[in-house]
């Protein structure tokens, strides 16, 4: 398998916490896999074009007065993708880590993919919108769903874990509770070593250090969305003990931390390196 990653919707610009990096607006962090049998799986979908087109009817004013997004149709999936040289229809697989604003816009531009999810976020989702939180729009053109739970029997570095259906045993969704009804993380193997993406599980590398630091802006965000807050604590330091003993083997990062991004992305664009890289373990 070969793995792009991709900044599939920039938002408010922010600043780091410590010396060093530079203030760089938020991502959406976003999995483009190539698999050899079952096409191309994208995993979250950030904005879409729909999105780009008219905010203010999918993402709702509110969310772009407080997200400020830089609606450029060219970080969308559906662009990256093509730039890539396929076309939408390749695109046979989406797993999202939950269907806030910001993870589901670019499900309408891939109409005819399967989407993997939690089936408790997609009941959230069904019962709650709209809102500001989920928005309708985006799954109007009636997704083809599959949902997963609530239980496994399947473990993954002590997580419980779902083989995503019709895919290879490298992509598993592992549930990472308290953002919202069914968050969950993906992880896909890369070689020797494992991804996980941790959606909003954490929003700033610097949470899951040895001394947890948040980011004052980012905190703020995923503190005001969360729905359980012990839990989502809870799943951060479990992420923690992920790291601590298994750093070796997982590399962890979240949907929006511009400076995760980074390790991945060549200087050259938003079509990211694949492989293990230096630091990948989240210790700065």
């Amino acid at each position: 398998m070969r793995i792009h990653h991709l900044n599939c919707g920039s938002v408010r610009t922010i600043e780091a916490t410590y010396e060093g990096p530079r203030p760089a607006p938020a991502v959406n962090h976003c999995l483009l896999v190539e698999t050899d049998a079952h096409g191309l799986v994208l995993i979250e979908t950030g904005l879409g074009l729909g999105d780009v087109r008219d905010p203010a009817g999918t993402l709702g004013d509110g969310w772009v007065a407080m997200a400020q997004p830089t609606l450029d149709e060219a970080e969308t999936a559906v662009r990256q993708i093509a730039r890539l040289g396929y076309a939408p229809s390749d695109v046979r697989h989406i797993i999202v880590t939950h269907l806030d604003v910001d993870h589901s816009g670019g499900l309408p531009d891939f109409p005819d993919a399967h989407v993997h999810l939690l089936a408790s976020e997609l009941s959230a989702a069904r019962a709650q919108s709209p809102s500001f939180r989920y928005r309708p729009a985006h799954w109007a053109h009636e997704p083809r769903w599959v949902p997963y739970g609530p239980e496994s029997d399947e473990q993954w570095y002590g997580f419980t874990a779902f083989q995503a259906k019709g895919l290879p045993q490298e992509i598993k969704l592992i549930p990472l509770g308290g953002h919202t009804e069914g968050h969950t993380g993906v992880a896909v193997r890369n070689g020797e070593r494992w991804l996980l993406h941790c959606g909003d599980a954490y929003y700033y590398h610097r949470e899951l250090g040895a001394r947890k630091e948040v980011h004052p802006v980012l905190d703020t965000v995923q503190t005001l969305s969360q729905v359980a807050p012990d839990l989502r604590l809870g799943t951060q330091a479990r992420l923690r003990e992920l790291i601590r003993d298994h750093g070796d083997q997982v590399e962890v990062f979240s949907a929006h931390d511009p400076w995760e991004f980074a390790r991945y992305v060549d200087d050259g664009g938003p079509t990211a390196r694949t492989g293990p890289f230096p630091g990948a373990t989240g210790a700065y």
